[in-house]
């Protein structure tokens, strides 16, 4: 249960004792050969260790209901429920994403979990890191300026500039990126055009990271992205401009995955960062798979509520990389049941049974979707001090009634020890009940029909509309090669419709796209849904104002 005595998240981290990073190695079996260390703290396992080693760990999901304002804590219940699987003796790695400085500065906060559940060391994870994001943002880059010189140099590909596709990226939130002018000052200053920025999380780059399984394979998706069209409306990919092969060495220590560890000590793999609104929000697949190569027990999140990353997960991610989940975990918390029921935010301290019970049917549709994928399901409740029994009663029954179990958890305060319950439900369903995998639609089916699959499957719709131009792209990419590909929808996290105001379950509502574009390398298109964006902009008041550095280097503010 949460109180107030308990320090900030970051005093947290910072008088944390951590184990040097060679230890955390050892206890995987990794041998000094096989990482590179940054410091005493992070290492990046060499993708050789892969070689020598099978996969045997059995895969388990942490996803949750659509965010609220109140909060949710996937990640720290993620982070704290993977200690608890240590804590009981089990040998048990976490694999999460990589933070993106937008929400760190924004928002919506870090990715390395909070209280005593969290990675560490927490103001490195959520600030630069080992650089992944700067390699990836500088390829993206790369790729966009070598385009603009070919325009530049002749344009003997004969690219029409209006219909150029390949975005400019950074790692911030910037709402005045999103539409911009380049090429201006004459004609050493290249080719006029209009361009665009998007947030690196949503950068194809980001994308083909997460998927790709090695060096050779990378460099083949890189070389697989469309950048846009000829006058004569045929594709250009990166290989035209011969730009993949400088991209993959820009990226390939990115390629490595990250081992830092949890407050407690055990070991996780922190890697790539995709967004699960507007990208597929998992982790990437070469971390995954040297975590099952070297671990008996998995645990991954995926973003946002299970509409999102769930659905991405299990048919993007696990299609792509041969994963077979056998249990999934759904986090929610009463206050945001509260939110989602019709409660003022300003008083969700306050009992309400009633708004327990309305919103309880968001979480209910989620159970539901989850379990249409074949996997077992139990929902952690992050408990907060103000749950009074009767709320907790009421989310209890609900579950129950759909069959579903529910374990309280209190990681945030009480690290692994808060998260046994949960730690033991899942071990649970591991011995005794079967996952049957099953994606919620073949690939082999028409682009607008799989969106349509999505839609009334696992958001509820009546139904999809198409603007012309997304009909358009749809027919376009069938005639490039992408029409047996995975649709990734990318559509407000705060809600099963396209409008963020539609909180529970709402029914009675279309979806509507209005654009479809190619993320041929990642091996996907990308459905964008409502007003979604691709480069997100700061709030009123953006959570950078609080932070500083003292005197003697400690940082205040972060979380």
């Amino acid at each position: 249960m949460t109180v107030t005595s308990v320090p900030s998240d970051i005093a947290i981290a910072q008088n944390a004792n951590l184990r040097p990073i060679t230890e955390v190695a050892d206890d995987l079996g990794l041998s000094q050969d096989e990482i590179i260390t940054y410091g005493t703290n992070k290492a990046k396992i060499k993708l050789q260790a892969m070689a020598t080693r099978e996969r045997r760990a059995r895969l388990v999901l942490v996803t949750g209901i659509n965010p609220t304002a109140a909060g949710e804590g996937k990640s720290t219940v993620t982070v704290g429920m993977t200690q608890a699987l240590k804590r009981l003796g089990h040998n048990a790695v976490l694999c999460i994403r990589e933070p993106s400085l937008g929400p760190v500065f924004g928002i919506k906060g870090g990715a390395a979990g909070g209280g005593y559940a969290q990675v560490v060391p927490m103001d490195e994870i959520n600030l630069h890191f080992t650089g992944d994001f700067h390699a990836i943002s500088s390829a993206h880059n790369l790729l966009s300026a070598m385009l603009d010189n070919h325009l530049h140099q002749g344009n003997t590909l004969d690219i029409d500039q209006r219909r150029i596709t390949w975005p400019r990226t950074m790692d911030m939130n910037d709402r005045a990126l999103r539409s911009i002018n380049i090429g201006l000052g004459g004609p050493l200053g290249g080719v006029p055009r209009e361009e665009r920025f998007v947030i690196t999380p949503a950068s194809e780059i980001m994308a083909i990271m997460s998927l790709a399984n090695g060096m050779a394979d990378l460099e083949d998706r890189l070389g697989t992205i469309i950048v846009g069209l000829t006058r004569a409306r045929q594709p250009v990919r990166a290989r035209d401009i011969h730009a993949h092969g400088a991209m993959t060495l820009l990226l390939k220590d990115a390629l490595l995955p990250n081992l830092v560890q949890t407050l407690e000590g055990g070991p996780a793999l922190i890697h790539c960062g995709p967004f699960g609104n507007i990208a597929h929000g998992c982790n990437s697949i070469i971390a995954t798979e040297m975590a099952m190569r070297l671990a008996d027990i998995v645990v991954t999140e995926a973003g946002f509520g299970a509409d999102l990353g769930a659905e991405k997960f299990f048919d993007i991610k696990c299609r792509s990389g041969g994963f077979q989940p056998e249990a999934a975990v759904i986090v929610a918390t009463v206050r945001a049941l509260k939110l989602h029921g019709g409660a003022d935010k300003n008083v969700l301290s306050d009992p309400d049974p009633d708004a327990v019970e309305r919103g309880f049917a968001n979480l209910s549709r989620h159970i539901e979707n989850v379990k249409k994928f074949g996997v077992p399901v139990v929902v952690a409740m992050n408990r907060f001090v103000t749950d009074s029994d009767e709320e907790l009663d009421k989310v209890r029954s609900g579950c129950e009634a759909q069959g579903a179990r529910v374990s309280l958890c209190n990681v945030w305060e009480q690290g692994g020890e808060g998260g046994v319950e949960l730690a033991e439900a899942v071990l649970d369903i591991l011995d005794n009940e079967k996952a049957h995998l099953t994606p919620i639609y073949d690939v082999k089916l028409p682009i607008t029909e799989k969106i349509e699959t999505i839609a009334r499957e696992i958001y509820r719709a009546d139904g999809v509309d198409l603007t012309p131009t997304a009909a358009r792209k749809a027919k376009q990419l069938t005639e490039f090669g992408l029409g047996e590909t995975p649709v990734c929808i990318a559509k407000t996290q705060y809600s099963f419709a396209d409008d963020p105001t539609l909180l529970g379950a709402p029914e009675g509502f279309r979806i509507t796209i209005r654009d479809i574009y190619p993320a041929a390398g990642a091996g996907f298109v990308v459905a964008l849904a409502g007003d979604i964006m691709t480069m997100p902009g700061l709030g009123k008041t953006p959570a950078a104002e609080r932070m500083r550095v003292n005197a003697d280097g400690t940082i205040e503010g972060l979380f």
